[in-house]
């Protein structure tokens, strides 16, 4: 199933043939939780239980998907954790030593939000299209065998980069608005393969980039057994699993992007804005 946050952090699952209406499933949840965060992750707690009205919710008629205003899949996850040089590259054709970064939750913003670029002497910045995948339950010191049972869902990813900022990933990476996500977490039932993929990205409405999730250099379940080895995942948490950096370009204000992820719905598509109107080659 594809399920959205809609308007004020209503919970969603998308209908039709082509998801073209949602249907409103906020009745379905704990209507008492304090926060849409809470609210998600008492879906995915007690989703054996819930999927079989949300199911027979997305054989309804809805409204129009076009007249509700898109929110981020997961509104604020505890910890927003992306793999770094995830992809076998011509500059990397093999596996390099593990390493990921934390990424502020605070900078998560959803489709149709815009992106604003710091007033920072950066030299460029890069827009990472990603599939990101969304934990269902605690995830600590996982053997591969066993990483994809702890997978509630997946969802579109784009991680905005300052490139040529001091102080490594933090001003690189954590910006406000530097991380789009969404629209769509599908779950994981529909996605049988996290490794068999393909991820586009469009700058106005042209392709620049597109790449298969099966050249990860650690796959999903390696992945995520890296990352637990390290730190506890929660449900509701997000993991990026990196990009394949071929082809990534400069993006600039006045740009508009999308990210595609084959089989998760919805694409995922922000605006660009620049307070100081620069350009690069």
């Amino acid at each position: 199933m594809k399920l959205i946050h809609f308007d004020d952090f209503r919970l969603g699952v998308l209908a039709g043939e082509a998801d073209e209406q949602v249907v409103d499933i906020s009745d379905l949840v704990e209507a008492a939780a304090p926060s849409p965060q809470a609210r998600l992750e008492a879906l995915i707690a007690n989703w054996a239980n819930l999927a079989p009205a949300i199911r027979a919710a997305a054989e309804r008629t809805g409204q129009p998907l076009a007249g509700v205003r898109l929110r981020p899949s997961v509104p604020h996850p505890g910890q927003l954790v992306c793999a770094a040089v995830n992809y076998l590259e011509p500059a990397h054709p093999e596996p390099g030593p593990f390493n990921a970064f934390l990424k502020s939750p605070n900078s998560i913003i959803g489709h149709g939000d815009t992106v604003e670029l710091p007033d920072e002497q950066a030299s460029v910045f890069h827009f990472e299209p990603e599939l990101a995948l969304v934990i269902g339950k605690r995830a600590a010191h996982l053997a591969p065998e066993a990483a994809l049972d702890h997978v509630f869902g997946y969802t579109p990813f784009i991680d905005v980069s300052a490139r040529g900022l001091p102080g490594g990933f933090f001003l690189g990476k954590s910006w406000h608005t530097f991380a789009p996500l969404g629209p769509a977490l599908v779950t994981a039932d529909e996605i049988p393969d996290p490794n068999d993929l393909t991820v586009a990205f469009a700058v106005n409405g042209t392709t620049r980039q597109t790449y298969s999730t099966s050249s990860m250099a650690r796959h999903v379940p390696e992945l995520l057994a890296a990352i637990t080895k390290v730190i506890a995942l929660e449900p509701g948490d997000v993991v990026a699993t990196g990009v394949h950096h071929a082809a990534l370009s400069p993006i600039q204000g006045g740009d508009r992007v999308r990210v595609t992820v084959q089989r998760l719905g919805p694409p995922l598509e922000v605006a660009v804005h620049d307070a100081s109107n620069r350009t690069w080659d």
